[in-house]
């Protein structure tokens, strides 16, 4: 998450950071290295917990952006937020039998999930751990990835979400499907607002990083 500047590697937010990249990394060496050897339906039933516990961490973000602690924007942060607890808290712990969870959208959304965190959490622990900032690699892929993993992430969470519908309706009640596909409708407004805010923020870096190597030339 962003913040003022610390400089410490030992701060508590910086910390926070680097836990979480490594939480995340965990998760994308499962991807990697389990998944091929288990398959599923054993791979999902195996990393769901472990998965929803990472991503429960992110609740930190809100409580420290509602703070002010850090400068990340709230509207954004809890949309963010939310719709993955919809997903790992939602689907994975209350709808564990939906089906598209056994299927490969659950290794698609993990794979956009994992890479995603553990290069933003890497961006934001360089940001706060050292006076040069993050490594112009880190850079790169920060304000680059998303173009591919941003849709990879939304179309699997969706996948998942219109899959648990009728298992919803079945062990809960109508209303829990309606209140699926209610949170499926908040992506139509939330979707351009999260993706824009990504291209406007890789603007003004991708025009920061050509200046800075302009003054160097």
């Amino acid at each position: 998450m962003a913040a003022p500047k610390t400089y410490s590697p030992l701060s508590p937010l910086a910390v926070y950071n680097l836990v979480s990249a490594a939480g995340w990394g965990y998760i994308l060496l499962c991807v990697i290295s389990k998944y091929p050897l288990m398959g599923q339906p054993l791979f999902y039933e195996s990393t769901k917990d472990i998965v929803t516990l990472v991503q429960c961490g992110a609740i930190m973000e809100i409580v420290n952006s509602l703070l002010g602690i850090v400068r990340s924007p709230i509207v954004t942060t809890v949309a963010q937020v939310l719709s993955r607890l919809l997903i790992v808290v939602g689907i994975f712990q209350w709808l564990p039998e939906t089906p598209a969870c056994s299927s490969f959208a659950y290794i698609t959304l993990l794979s956009a999930w994992s890479i995603t965190e553990v290069v933003r959490y890497l961006f934001y622990f360089f940001t706060l751990a050292f006076k040069s900032g993050p490594p112009y690699v880190l850079i790169l892929l920060r304000y680059n990835l998303f173009w591919v993993l941003y849709p990879t992430g939304v179309a699997s969470e969706l996948t998942l979400v219109y899959s648990s519908l009728a298992v919803a309706e079945l062990r809960y009640s109508v209303y829990a499907k309606w209140g699926l596909i209610f949170a499926m409708l908040t992506y139509l407004p939330g979707l351009p607002m999260l993706f824009m805010h990504m291209v406007s923020q890789r603007a003004k870096v991708m025009k920061g990083l050509r200046a800075e190597r302009a003054k160097k030339e």
